[in-house]
């Protein structure tokens, strides 16, 4: 039984020395987050302005209808991460996906998330 309460002091010894870098990078990760997430979410807006004005009848641009239909494919991108997101054990099936999508060539990410998740060189 002391080996636990030493494991349990040595946990707490190393918890306080990494505190602060753990909270640096927690905060600048939750800083990413928030920075993708409002990208997505001006670049979701301006894609249903799109398809409302093509909607109404206005003439839209090929490019303007690209953009709305790549963003429209984001979106349905992130639907489908934020289910893999509730299910047991997804900090660590998620980033498995995530490379494992690389290597067979598919892009799991939405657009906002890739700069942000993209291994440094």
């Amino acid at each position: 039984m002391r080996w636990v309460a030493n494991l349990s002091q040595k946990t707490l010894i190393f918890m306080a020395m990494h505190w602060n870098g753990f909270r640096q990078r927690l905060k600048k990760d939750l800083l990413r987050l928030r920075e993708g997430l409002n990208q997505e979410k001006d670049q979701t807006r301006q894609m249903v302005e799109i398809y409302l004005r093509q909607a109404s009848g206005e003439k839209i641009s090929k490019n303007e209808l690209k953009e709305a239909h790549q963003q429209l494919r984001d979106v349905i991108k992130g639907m489908g991460l934020g289910v893999l997101l509730v299910l047991p054990f997804a900090p660590i099936t998620l980033p498995l996906l995530i490379k494992l999508g690389r290597i067979v060539g598919v892009e799991v990410l939405p657009d906002s998330f890739r700069e942000a998740a993209s291994p440094p060189e």
